[in-house]
Parts: C-alpha cells; sequence; structure tokens
C-alpha cells in the first residue's frame, strides 16, 4: 500500500497533516534530556495515542458493523522510518482491508503523523490468526447493516465462546481437517460409468472439460435437472478427476445444506474470519442442491460473497439444482444472475435409448445375464428417473439370485408390480388439459391457442400448474405442450396460480379437486 499505489499525492499529505494535533508534531515533541529508552517508550506511547485516534475515527466513519467486523481485529506494531506495520489476523482479512480500507487508512496516519510514508498490512502466523480471529465477528448484526457497510452478514454468537466447541477450519494443504466437511465419494460415480445419451450430452461434456482443464473454461458450471437423473453422478465424478489427476488442487465438495451449517456454526462460535478462509482459499467449491438456501439471507450473502470472491480468482465453482437459475424460488435476484453467468446445462427426462443403455451396463456391472427382452421391457415402464430404474433392476436380481428363480419378465412383473403400477399411473400433460378443460367447460384447443381473454387464460394457467406439479417435465417442455409458449409464462402462471390460491378459497378448492381426481 504505497502512496503512489493509492493514488495519494503530496498535497493531501500536508493537508491532512496541518490538522494533526500539535502535540503529536515530530517539533513540538520535547526529547531533551531523555535516554534512549524513555525516547523510544514516549514514542510508543504517541504512536498509541494516534492509532486509538484512527481507530476511533475509523468506527465513525465506517459504521459498527464494519468496524467489528473488519477493523478492530487490527493490531500496531509499531512506526519505524516512516513506516506504520499493522496486522491482521489472516491473509483474506489482510487482502480486504487493503483493497476497501487501505487508501483510507493511509490518509489518516498521515493525517496524524506527517512523517508516515507508507501503511503495511501483514497477516498473523495460523496458531495467532486462529485466536484472534475468534474476536473478529460483530457480536450482534442486523442483516440489512451487514449489506450496507459492505461486511458479509454475521449474526449473534452465545456469550460463551468455548474453545473447546468451536469448529476447526484448515486454510493450507489440499485437505480439511474437519473429516465431516467434504462429503465423501462414491467410486463407482465416474465419467466412466457414466451413461451419455441425447438428454444429458451437453451436461457430460461439460463437466467432462471442467475436470479436465488447468483453469476454469467456464464459471460456474450450473447442472440442473429432476431427481435421479445424474447431476450427483457428474460432481463425484469431477472431484474425483480433479483429486486423481492434480492432487495438489484443494476440492471442497458438499451439499447446500451443510454449507449453511458450517457458516450457522461458524457465526455460532464466533469463527466467521477463519470459516471465510476456508471457503475461499480452495482451488474448486462444489456445492449441490444449492435450492437449499432458497429464502435463508444471511446463508445467500455468505455464498454470494464466496463466490464472487472465487470467481475473481478464477477458481471453478461447480453448482448443482433441481431447477435453472431463472426458476429458483426464494433466491435473489442478483444471485440467480450470477448462477447464470457460466454455462448452465440441463440434464432432461431420460429416452427409452438412454433408459436401455443404463440397464445394460448395470447388468454387466452386476455380472448378470438378464435378458433382453426384460431390459426392454423396464426400460418402457420405468420412466421416472435413472435412481429408480438401477433400484427396480438390483431388486429383481437380489430376488432372483435368493429365490433361485431366472430373471425373467414374468418374474419382472411379479416382482416390480408395485413399482411398475405407480409407473402406469403417471400423469401426462395430454390428461392434465383435458381434465382442466372439462371442468372449465372450455374446447381442449383452447389450451394451445394464443385467446388471453380470461375465462381462456386462466383455466390455461391452471393446467401449467398442475403440469409442473404433477410432472417431471421441465418448464420449457411444458411451455411446447401449451402452443409453445415460453417458460417464462409457465413460470407466471405457477405463480399466479399459487397467488390465487392463497387469497381465494373457492379458486384453491378447484385446483385441489382437479388434483386429486388426476392423481386418482
Amino acid at each position: 500500500m504505497t502512496q503512489q499505489g493509492r493514488g495519494f499525492d503530496g498535497a493531501g499529505r500536508r493537508e491532512e497533516a496541518e490538522r494533526a494535533p500539535s502535540g503529536d508534531s515530530p517539533s513540538a515533541r520535547p526529547s531533551a534530556g531523555l535516554s534512549g529508552a524513555q525516547r523510544r517508550d514516549a514514542a510508543d506511547q504517541r504512536c498509541a495515542s494516534q492509532w486509538a485516534r484512527i481507530r476511533a475515527r475509523l468506527r465513525s466513519e465506517f459504521g459498527e458493523t464494519a468496524f467489528k467486523s473488519w477493523l478492530k481485529p487490527l493490531t500496531l506494531d509499531g512506526v519505524e522510518d516512516g513506516v506504520v506495520r499493522l496486522t491482521a489476523p489472516n491473509r483474506f482479512m489482510r487482502n480486504w482491508i487493503e483493497s476497501q480500507y487501505g487508501a483510507r487508512l493511509e490518509r489518516m496516519w498521515v493525517g496524524e503523523n506527517a512523517a508516515v510514508r507508507e501503511v503495511v498490512i501483514h497477516h498473523a502466523p495460523q496458531s495467532a490468526a486462529a485466536h484472534t480471529a475468534a474476536h473478529a465477528a460483530p457480536h450482534a448484526a442486523p442483516h440489512a447493516a451487514a449489506r450496507a457497510s459492505g461486511a458479509a452478514p454475521d449474526a449473534a454468537g452465545p456469550q460463551g465462546d468455548d474453545p473447546a466447541h468451536r469448529p476447526v477450519f484448515e486454510t493450507t494443504g489440499g485437505q480439511s481437517a474437519d473429516p465431516d466437511l467434504s462429503a465423501p465419494l462414491n467410486r463407482q460415480f465416474t465419467f466412466e460409468s457414466f451413461i451419455v445419451g441425447k438428454p444429458n450430452e451437453l451436461a457430460f461434456a461439460a463437466a467432462r472439460r471442467v475436470a479436465e482443464a488447468e483453469s476454469a473454461p467456464f464459471n460456474p458450471l450450473f447442472l440442473f435437472g429432476g431427481v435421479g437423473l445424474g447431476k450427483t453422478h457428474l460432481m463425484h465424478a469431477i472431484a474425483r478427476h480433479i483429486r486423481e489427476t492434480a492432487p495438489h488442487k484443494r476440492v471442497l465438495y458438499l451439499s447446500a445444506e451443510k454449507f449453511m451449517y458450517q457458516f450457522i456454526r461458524a457465526l455460532r462460535y464466533r469463527d466467521t474470519m477463519a470459516f471465510k478462509e476456508q471457503f475461499r482459499s480452495v482451488d474448486v467449491l462444489m456445492i449441490d442442491d444449492v435450492q437449499f438456501i432458497a429464502g435463508k439471507e444471511n446463508t445467500q450473502e455468505e455464498f454470494f460473497h464466496t463466490f464472487n470472491t472465487l470467481v475473481d480468482q478464477n477458481r471453478q465453482v461447480v453448482i448443482s439444482a433441481d431447477k435453472s437459475p431463472a426458476e429458483l424460488d426464494g433466491i435473489e435476484d442478483r444471485m440467480k444472475s450470477r448462477l447464470g453467468w457460466g454455462l448452465v446445462a440441463e440434464i432432461h427426462a431420460t429416452t427409452y435409448e438412454l433408459r436401455l443403455g443404463i440397464l445394460q451396463s448395470k447388468a454387466e456391472q452386476l455380472q448378470v445375464e438378464a435378458p433382453q427382452k426384460v431390459l426392454e421391457f423396464l426400460a418402457h415402464k420405468i420412466t421416472a428417473n435413472v435412481r429408480e430404474l438401477e433400484g427396480a433392476l438390483n431388486r429383481l436380481v437380489a430376488y432372483a439370485n435368493l429365490v433361485g428363480r431366472p430373471v425373467t419378465l414374468e418374474t419382472a412383473q411379479d416382482v416390480l408390480h408395485d413399482l411398475l403400477r405407480a409407473n402406469d399411473r403417471r400423469i401426462t400433460i395430454e390428461e392434465i388439459q383435458k381434465r382442466v378443460a372439462e371442468h372449465y367447460n372450455i374446447k381442449l384447443a383452447e389450451m394451445h391457442s394464443a385467446r388471453r381473454s380470461r375465462a381462456i387464460a386462466r383455466p390455461r394457467q391452471v393446467a401449467m400448474y398442475l403440469a409442473k406439479q404433477l410432472t417431471s417435465r421441465s418448464l420449457p417442455e411444458i411451455g411446447r405442450k401449451f402452443g409453445g409458449r415460453d417458460h417464462t409464462t409457465v413460470m407466471h402462471a405457477v405463480k399466479k396460480v399459487d397467488e390465487l390460491r392463497g387469497s381465494d378459497a373457492g379458486f384453491a378448492e378447484d385446483v385441489e379437486l382437479l388434483r386429486r381426481m388426476l392423481e386418482g
């Protein structure tokens, strides 16, 4: 933080120096008759007084929340040869203070002491940082105040700060000191075991590119799709490939729920600085099921800053969710915008060909000879998701082995009768459109028409809403079934119906009746 780098000129130095208290001016400090030790003590006292006044001005200028979070933990090491030396608890905090408050700190110091040429901020060794960081978080900081000050949100912690129960975070090396922080990887979830088809080819190619690239090719990679379609498989495959081929990289993979839990623990035990450094010092951060933090403002705020820090440093972020960024309810607009920065890849519902390929691969893995007609039967009948499909084959093979019966079509129908019956009752969009049109006494063709009168538009919105609730189709797929409408139209319909259900009891009864008729 040199005066040149901060855009700080001599005129500004003189201007603030003239406002310095005369008692601290070098020419006004009597030193005659004092020994060397006494002069050093007097100089130290003057520096301490100057630092106390600067701290008071910082508190007043930046507010209590920002001061407690970032500036209060700074300690003064001394002033020598015109260089002020300060120490921050850790590297992350030092970098943040330099970028956000560095220029102001220099001006304040020169205003107190005209001999100051530069302010240098070091970070404490790890052992010291761990102790200091415990006191860095504010005791009580409203969310709005944290945002206004530019600091990450913090919440009130317990009055007692028991070190024995404080969470442990490691800020160096490839693995977390907390064995429960990074989720374990399923050894079967690799790129080689992932069956690629048209519904998932983009997501697979993107995941492989991220895993093999030296630097982030697109940031973030956002994978989304329904339950059991392969998002977690690809996430595990990315993490495993990077750990095996680039062991020097620090990879952190966990669920959004666990991220929130770790953040709450850090707030509770006033260890937010260690938390920030742990998550913002990794090379690859992977968050599964990010929709879990919807509606949780403080966690979203912290995730937002963590995300920005990593992307700004060109460190890879990979995220999965059940919906696209634009469709995530309860997520702030600025967060949705950031999540859509890189590549958004949807994993679509499986096709018959893909399901058959998955079953064939699973049969090879289980080392079982399943007749082709059995596999074709399962691929036709079980269409919900891959997890259910593989579970059906596992169940069928286990039964055959335990009872001693061969894997036949008859055995499959007998053993999987409940699962097959549930899939036979699967509701289609066409069925929903027909039932809603009959209920509201309109022509079925109106579901596809461009007419916007309320008598037509409202039933169409109800049908879109039920299609979203009762089928596994994505919003774009639903829109195409309603006359080629855009997915945003479906989003608006779902939101409108939800609002009307909350305000109109009669309308809510109609929707519930339709739901029961369709499910029954």
